[in-house]
């Protein structure tokens, strides 16, 4: 069994801060953490703090990223319009170009500190709807990419059955994700297969819209049935138009309709959420479940502001996630967060909490970290013996981190870094990242930019 130690600054193991510290890894895992350093470390400058985990992402995004900042045509541009724009690049996707884009964005998480990922998968077939031969080739290919990156991932291939509430048919734009429910779970179980060390695996449920409560309580069944401790994410209460359509045809807005109709536990994550009534919010934080929040997405589809302040009064958790790829930062989605909640509230330092903590970017690292890690079933997220690792080493030698205390230094990463702060990134007891660079960037890069040529011709 290999063991490492590190000596550094100082360390946030995701509760508290050392200063400075030895973290010993054995394994991939977090043998120990203790004050002061030792002769044999290696020497690690700066502030160690835990991976973060990206709850949210749709990786094909990323190679449409910025493709839809002009007008549609349509009118007044809105996530629906952004929709359809999405689904006809989705058309255009091979397996060939699903892993390219796949490994480039996941080598850009680490990059920027994201050492784990939930991958909400839901490009499962063919442009016309028909399965690979393998039907899982789509999920394999994100699989490769990831094992390539060297990212961890909780991989959640979505469940796809209708075009609306109604339930309302597939659309042709939507072949390629539907499955029925029994289809859904042969793909599920092909993909079981991929599970490994760095990969596992969940399941999602699109959307109320997508997945009507039957068939989403049959699927999940099963899925619990052969791995009780799966994580399984949804879409819901994104859009307004979302939550009109539910209460037309369900009577109940869709927060409320799914935790009276399913069994929601710690085990799920209500991503996005925006749009609560009060009611919604102390029955979702009851439930345990993550609120898994996507600022910058959230602010490029107008979706509107999640009522982080009332959800965080009842003890609800959340975690953030890149979503669409409009950004690949958690330093930029934490920034968001609580800029969107000082707007709303006209305050600032909207998370902090009389005198439990007194800097901000600490408390949204500690809350973003427990809800990720909630999220994906992983035991990442913190620096505490028995825990992934999977670590991140700030740039100490950034000018927007110097001279400042550690506390500080992650005040001024998530709200006045003006280019990437991050030095190395572990996971798994791996150096990933170096001098702010992955080791694959370069080769990973040349085949992004040939797929996008090519998808673009």
């Amino acid at each position: 069994m290999t063991r490492q130690i590190l000596a550094c600054d100082a360390l946030f193991d995701g509760l508290t801060w050392h200063a400075p510290a030895c973290i010993e890894i054995a394994g991939g895992v977090v043998h120990s953490v203790s004050a002061g350093t030792q002769g044999a470390a290696e020497r690690v400058p700066g502030v160690i703090v835990p991976g973060i985990p990206n709850l949210h992402s749709h990786a094909f995004q990323r190679a449409f990223a910025g493709l839809t900042e002009r007008s549609s045509g349509a009118g007044r541009d809105s996530f629906w319009s952004w929709r359809e724009a999405m689904y006809r690049f989705a058309s255009r996707l091979d397996p060939d170009a699903v892993e390219a884009i796949a490994e480039q964005v996941f080598l850009e998480m680490l990059e920027a500190g994201y050492t784990s990922v939930a991958e909400f998968h839901y490009v499962h077939h063919q442009a016309d709807g028909s399965p690979y031969q393998d039907i899982a080739e789509l999920g394999r290919r994100v699989c490769a990419a990831a094992r390539s990156a060297g990212i961890r991932m909780t991989l959640l291939p979505v469940f796809y059955e209708a075009a609306g509430f109604g339930p309302q048919p597939i659309e042709p734009a939507q072949r390629r994700f539907y499955n029925t429910a029994e289809r859904y779970l042969e793909l599920w179980r092909a993909l079981s297969r991929e599970c490994d060390e760095l990969i596992t695996l969940g399941a999602a449920p699109h959307s109320l819209r997508a997945a009507p409560l039957g068939s989403l309580n049959a699927v999940v069944r099963e899925v619990k049935r052969v791995a009780p401790q799966a994580p399984i994410h949804i879409h819901v209460a994104e859009q307004l138009r979302e939550v009109e359509e539910c209460l037309a045809h369900h009577g109940q807005r869709p927060v409320e309709l799914l935790l009276d109709g399913a069994a929601v536990d710690e085990s799920w994550c209500l991503v996005h959420a925006t749009h609560l009534e009060t009611r919604e919010q102390v029955a979702l934080a009851g439930s345990g479940a993550i609120a898994g929040l996507c600022p910058t997405t959230e602010a490029n589809l107008g979706d509107g502001f999640f009522p982080l302040g009332n959800f965080r009064e009842a003890r609800g958790r959340w975690g953030i996630g890149s979503d669409s790829q409009i950004s690949v930062d958690p330093a930029q989605e934490l920034r968001l967060l609580e800029y969107g909640q000082r707007l709303v509230q006209h305050a600032r330092n909207t998370v902090l909490r009389g005198d439990r903590e007194q800097h901000t970017g600490t408390e949204l690292l500690s809350e973003a970290l427990l809800g990720g890690a909630q999220a994906l079933g992983s035991p990442v997220g913190r620096l505490l013996p028995g825990c992934l690792a999977d670590l991140v080493c700030l740039d100490a030698a950034h000018p927007g981190l110097v001279a400042r205390s550690p506390a500080e230094q992650l005040d001024s990463w998530v709200f006045a870094c003006n280019r990437p702060a991050i030095a190395r990134v572990m996971v798994a007891g791996n150096w990933l990242v170096t001098g702010g660079s992955h080791a694959r960037r370069e080769a990973v890069q040349r085949r992004f930019e040939r797929c996008l040529t090519r998808l673009q011709s």
